[in-house]
């Protein structure tokens, strides 16, 4: 029987993963990501695989992740405490 690689992620969220940017080309013609893209991509496949979630919505659910960490951060900085602790 035949069998099928996995789907990649598509460049949209490569390139995000990267930090958003087309990263530089390499020397040999390669792209060189940061060392943070390994652990994004890590959570774009965890998203996928463990929500069943396609890669658009993913792209959704990672600005809204982005976007609550920045609330929570204000928060902390503001000195503004809740009784729940939280979700993440």
């Amino acid at each position: 029987g035949a069998v099928c690689a996995p789907p990649l992620p598509p460049p949209a969220l490569v390139l995000r993963a990267g930090g958003g940017a087309p990263p530089p080309p390499h020397a040999a013609g390669g792209l060189v990501f940061g060392p943070t893209a390994p652990a994004a991509l890590a959570r774009v496949q965890r998203l996928r695989t463990g929500l069943c979630l396609n890669y658009a919505s993913i792209g959704l659910v990672l600005d809204l992740l982005d976007r609550i960490s920045l609330l929570e951060a204000a928060l902390r900085g503001r000195g503004t405490r809740s009784d729940t602790p939280p979700w993440t």
